[in-house]
């Protein structure tokens, strides 16, 4: 009724069950199962017709409609008072009422699970019925009973003999001409044994032992030519891999599944392919003599089949057939939909990256993915890839000549993700290109006649050809000033490629090209400020990186520098994608990399804060729900809060590596190097210029102005929070740098002491690790800095939040409060 009310009919169909001939029963109980259903109060009073319908010797077809009404609308109170009625009848002398009986009980236990002891005995005795429809009917009520109870599989086991028996018999051909099917006797039947074999089967080696040889004979005797054949073979594959079966029977069943992949029906391939995508861990090596089949479907033209074939084949990918599934999976990404692509694209990466036989294969294959899809290639394949070619010197210049064919061949259909990798490493090894200077070719390596002019026009080729997209200019720029130390008969041309940015309408190109044209003032230190950048930890990437870690950040932009080791930050804008997130800065020096790239993003310096180190993720959920959404950021690791007095008086080199890398920061504002102990006419100063002066502020906090402001921030239990304010950059009010200072003013010491602090989204924070975690009794401290950017200021006031935890004399103790007492217009 779709619904609708049905209150005018139900007495009438009441009165209709109360009538004594089988028509009017027959209506009326066909208008119950309409119009009411178990939570109808009017059903309760048609309980007792129903019983004594049930208990009619006269007409057995009145006690069916009865049985069928039951099984179909009964509630559980119904159950509890028909049950025994039901029991009764199972041992009817009608097979007519035994199955009807047998599929009623098994709503009745459904309803009611208590009562399912008494039905357990029941349906174990309908298996010896003569009747084949009582029996399909008894193995229903068994797999419903063992499914609501497991314990009673072990009640159950004894009878597999019996259940084997049985579809001995089934097999004979002719035994039952009313069941057959296309040949084959009783399907049903077959099918719901042989599942019942499976649950009795499942963790026992005797039971499955006794039932080997019948499954053994189904799946050498039924044919598969029609539906009926098919579902048999299927359920009896689904019993051999889901009981102790041994190997023989396991390579018999995944022949079937083979079989089933060249069928014509889609359907059937489809649930091969499922199923085969299940039994690949227990029987590899069996699956893998069908991999010529399963790759074949990868090409179908039904994108299910398409999708299951992918996840099975990337199951059976291993060291010794990598190189054949890549290459013909590489066939099928050239002409495969564009919708198919993505996911296949990261499948045959991630294949590639698991299984490369050696470094030399791996990188011709991701060019290889690149140039067929590059635009579906993740940001982190791409930076993997130089992680790798920083730590293996012999195919550097391998590489060079590799990535300069491909972009002379492919320069006007390359992807981004493409030019940019193929740029970096130009710009990184461009004078391995020269033929006197790579070294001699690798195996199968044609020469490749280059000269520095050609090296250079090729950069001037991606420039006019990729001239909208605004991290392929950029990479440009800085491997063109790279190439200004290696190739120096190209000087002039790299000067004049750079400086024709200076009025660029692209702010960071522009960037870049002022301050590569301040770098051409300083010839004595520029070579050792566009040195080579050292090879990357690829341990220590890998290891921040790892494939879950990789996956919950595709399609995100690049980390931006902080507590992340070095390596990892220095290769995460190497290859920026195609959606132009620029990565962190890297260079020579790896401690110069750290700490000071986060201040410049904290300042401004990109569109968004990035924390050196993210808090324990349960604790900023904590604080997040705490304070309404408000953007929460923890403290860094002490060991990122600054670089070491020795980097930090390291030679120019590593100073320039961290300024000029081509994977530098890709905000609006140029990366600043952790500052030096030099003398104000330092030249790096001056390659920098007078804007720049300001975010070279060291990390650690400066000492007060004498008027600078100081407030109380929090009180209580002893400690006192104050606030001394101060403003770094004269020219930028919005930025304030907060000295925080803790004192203990109590008589006992303070132990594992944290202040964490939150502003509104519009704000920018940043706090620095603390002096330390405890507080000596009667003035002890521990000192702070925090660092907040307030993009709306003028407008909006600052305002933060605190959260506080300590312990004191073992109690630990967590406060939260508002800080809202700034000065104004601060």
């Amino acid at each position: 009724m779709l619904g609708y009310p049905t209150h005018f009919g139900q007495m009438e169909t009441l009165k209709l069950i109360a009538g004594a001939g089988f028509p009017e029963k027959r209506m009326g109980y066909l208008g119950l199962m309409i119009l009411l259903d178990e939570r109808q109060e009017v059903l309760m009073l048609v309980t007792n017709s129903v019983k004594m319908d049930l208990n009619n010797t006269k007409n057995p077809y009145i006690v069916g409609l009865a049985l069928v009404a039951l099984g179909n609308i009964c509630s559980a109170e119904m159950a509890r008072d028909l049950a025994p009625d039901v029991e009764k009848l199972m041992d009817s002398t009608l097979a007519y009422i035994r199955k009807k009986a047998a599929l009623c009980a098994i709503r009745v236990v459904k309803k009611v699970p208590d009562l399912l002891e008494q039905f357990v005995d029941k349906a174990a005795e309908l298996l010896n019925d003569r009747s084949q429809a009582v029996v399909l009917c008894g193995a229903t009520l068994m797999l419903h009973v063992v499914e609501l109870e497991h314990s009673m599989v072990v009640k159950y086991r004894p009878f597999v003999s019996g259940i084997c028996r049985i579809l001995r018999q089934l097999l004979q051909p002719g035994i039952s001409p009313e069941h057959d099917i296309g040949g084959i006797t009783n399907p049903f039947l077959q099918v719901k044994l042989l599942r019942l074999l499976r649950l009795l089967g499942k963790g026992d080696a005797h039971s499955s032992d006794v039932m080997s040889d019948i499954l053994a004979q189904v799946a050498s005797n039924i044919e598969g030519a029609r539906n009926a054949g098919n579902a048999i073979l299927y359920e009896c594959v689904q019993t051999i891999m889901g009981i102790e079966s041994i190997g023989g029977l396991r390579v018999l069943a995944i022949n079937i599944l083979g079989r089933f992949l060249a069928n014509k029906d889609n359907n059937i391939r489809y649930v091969a392919l499922n199923t085969l995508a299940k039994v690949v861990a227990v029987d590899t090596q069996a699956v893998q003599r069908h991999r010529a089949t399963i790759v074949e479907c990868v090409k179908d033209a039904d994108v299910s089949i398409r999708r299951r074939a992918l996840e099975l084949v990337y199951s059976l990918v291993n060291e010794a057939n990598i190189r054949t599934l890549t290459r013909e999976l590489l066939d099928y990404l050239a002409v495969s939909d564009a919708e198919f692509k993505p996911d296949l694209t990261a499948k045959i990466c991630m294949l590639i990256q698991r299984f490369a036989p050696d470094r030399r294969w791996h990188l011709d294959q991701l060019l290889a993915v690149m140039l067929q899809a590059g635009s579906y290639v993740k940001d982190e394949v791409a930076r993997a890839l130089l992680v790798q070619l920083t730590n293996t010197p012999d195919l550097h210049a391998y590489a060079a000549r590799a990535m300069f064919r491909s972009l002379s061949a492919n320069g006007d259909t390359a992807a981004p993700i493409l030019v940019c990798t193929a740029v970096w490493v130009v710009g990184e090894y461009g004078e391995m290109l020269l033929p006197d200077l790579g070294g001699p070719l690798l195996p199968g390596e044609a020469p490749l006649p280059v000269s520095e002019a050609d090296v250079v026009s090729l950069l001037e080729v991606v420039l006019r050809k990729h001239r909208a997209e605004a991290v392929v200019t950029e990479h440009v720029l800085t491997a063109a000033m790279k190439l200004t130390a290696r190739l120096p008969s190209q000087l002039a041309r790299l000067k004049a490629l750079i400086a024709r940015y200076r009025t660029s309408v692209q702010l960071e190109a522009q960037t870049r090209s002022c301050e590569y044209g301040k770098i051409f003032q300083h010839d004595r230190i520029r070579p050792s400020l566009l040195e080579r950048m050292p090879a990357l930890d690829e341990a220590e990437w890998l290891k921040a990186n790892n494939p879950d870690a990789a996956a919950a950040a595709a399609g995100g932009s690049a980390s931006a520098g902080g507590s992340a080791p070095a390596s990892a930050a220095a290769s995460a804008g190497g290859a920026r994608g195609a959606n132009g997130a620029a990565g962190s800065a890297g260079g020579g020096a790896a401690a110069a990399a750290g700490s000071g790239v986060d201040l410049l993003d904290m300042l401004g310096g990109s569109p968004a804060p990035a924390p050196a180190a993210a808090a324990p993720k349960a604790l900023v959920d904590d604080l997040d729900a705490l304070l309404g959404g408000v953007p929460t950021t923890a403290p860094a690791p002490a060991a990122a809060a600054a670089p070491a007095p020795t980097a930090a008086a390291a030679a120019p080199p590593a100073v320039s590596d961290d300024l000029l890398n081509l994977l530098g920061v890709g905000g609006s504002a140029p990366s600043a190097p952790a500052p030096v102990a030099a003398p104000a006419a330092d030249p790096l100063a001056a390659i920098l210029g007078a804007p720049a002066a300001a975010p070279m502020a060291p990390l650690v906090a400066p000492p007060p102005a004498p008027a600078a402001p100081t407030i109380v921030a929090w009180q209580g239990h002893g400690l006192s929070v104050s606030f001394t304010l101060t403003k770094p950059q004269p020219g930028n009010p919005a930025v304030t740098d907060i000295a925080a200072t803790t004192t203990n003013n109590g008589a006992a010491e303070v132990t594992d002491f944290t202040l964490q602090a939150a502003v509104p989204k519009f704000m920018q924070i940043r706090l620095e690790p603390a002096s330390g975690s405890v507080l000596a009794a009667r003035g002890g401290t521990v000192s702070q800095r925090i660092a907040i950017n307030n993009t709306q200021h003028g407008v909006k006031p600052l305002v933060m939040r605190l959260r506080i935890t300590f312990t004191i004399n073992g109690q630990a103790h967590e406060e939260m409060g508002e800080v809202t007492n700034f000065p104004p217009g601060l």
